[in-house]
């Protein structure tokens, strides 16, 4: 794989990227091209493809295409002049090579929370986590699945990588505050945005599902463990209906507040716990992908909305 960031002015690449624009234009003399911006994990590069001949196979907008293309300069940036365009097989490429990832080894983050879902003693919670977890198609979607569109954790492994970090922080807030119900609050952490993976598109389109639209990840979450806990219910096993309702008001609530999009507000110690963690967390990722896109600039980065106020790195 020939990662975009490793380009120079002269060379001749072939290789496939993801298409991530696709604008059909007119050059002065009328001449019909196409505008291409592609893609992969290391960032993006302008693309022109001058003649639409037979070497140009049909492809759209998020397809994988192969190029063969050489590398070219204008306006003090590298661009590609492409030659040969063809559809990519599925089994030509691996989707992290292109799209922002976790830094983390996702297997291992994984395993992790596998390791958490074990230690939970309360047969219920676990059969429930099991029902999810155990479930082999629901556990691949959720392990490379983002946790936003933007904002924090929108990268593949993001929805794990968040996940795991707020079960984390929840599962020691139970070691130190002995109050908490250690089981349910793990139980909420690791379900709290499980209807991310309904609300969000698949990698590579990560962008807002019908469903999410309407309904938002909070609600489809609290609707996804609802039905599984039917269907538990419906194999014979026991789920006690005050539980489901304690775990189902964490995930309602794990936004905090009203305006922040929980339709409740914690009502609960481990409701309050969780929307803490997940407050933490959200808004370290934010700070911390705030400053990655930085890089080496250590002034002061103007004003931020999201943490009102204007902020740099620390120089220390």
């Amino acid at each position: 794989m020939r990662y975009i960031n490793t380009f120079q002015e002269g060379e001749q690449i072939s290789d496939i990227y993801f298409c991530k624009q696709k604008t059909q234009a007119t050059t002065k003399a009328g001449k019909t091209y196409y505008s291409l911006i592609l893609q992969d994990k290391t960032g993006s590069v302008d693309a022109k493809v001058w003649e639409l001949n037979n070497a140009i196979e049909h492809f759209e907008v998020k397809d994988f295409i192969k190029i063969d293309a050489r590398v070219t300069s204008f306006n003090n940036s590298l661009q590609l002049n492409v030659a040969r365009i063809r559809r990519a097989e599925v089994s030509e490429y691996v989707l992290s090579d292109y799209m922002p990832c976790s830094e983390y080894n996702i297997d291992e983050m994984m395993r992790d929370l596998d390791i958490i879902i074990e230690s939970v003693r309360n047969k219920a919670l676990k059969e429930l986590l099991c029902a999810f977890f155990k479930d082999a198609d629901f556990a691949a979607r959720f392990k490379v699945h983002s946790a936003a569109k933007s904002i924090h954790h929108g990268f593949v492994g993001g929805l794990l990588q968040h996940t795991l970090a707020v079960t984390k922080m929840c599962d020691w807030m139970a070691s130190a505050y002995p109050i908490l119900n250690r089981d349910l609050l793990v139980t909420s952490a690791i379900c709290h945005d499980i209807g991310k993976v309904e609300e969000l598109a698949d990698f590579p389109v990560n962008d807002y599902t019908d469903e999410g639209n309407l309904m938002g990840h909070i609600v489809i979450g609290a609707m996804m463990v609802r039905d599984k806990i039917r269907k538990l219910r419906e194999r014979g096993e026991s789920f006690p209906d005050t539980l489901e309702q304690e775990l189902i008001h964490c995930i309602l609530a794990h936004h905090g507040e009203l305006e922040f999009g929980s339709p409740k507000k914690p009502a609960l110690i481990e409701a309050v716990a969780l929307s803490m963690a997940d407050n933490m967390d959200a808004k370290l990722e934010s700070f911390t992908e705030t400053l990655k896109d930085a890089g080496d600039n250590s002034d002061w980065l103007g004003f931020n909305r999201q943490f009102d106020a204007n902020i740099r790195k620390t120089l220390s």
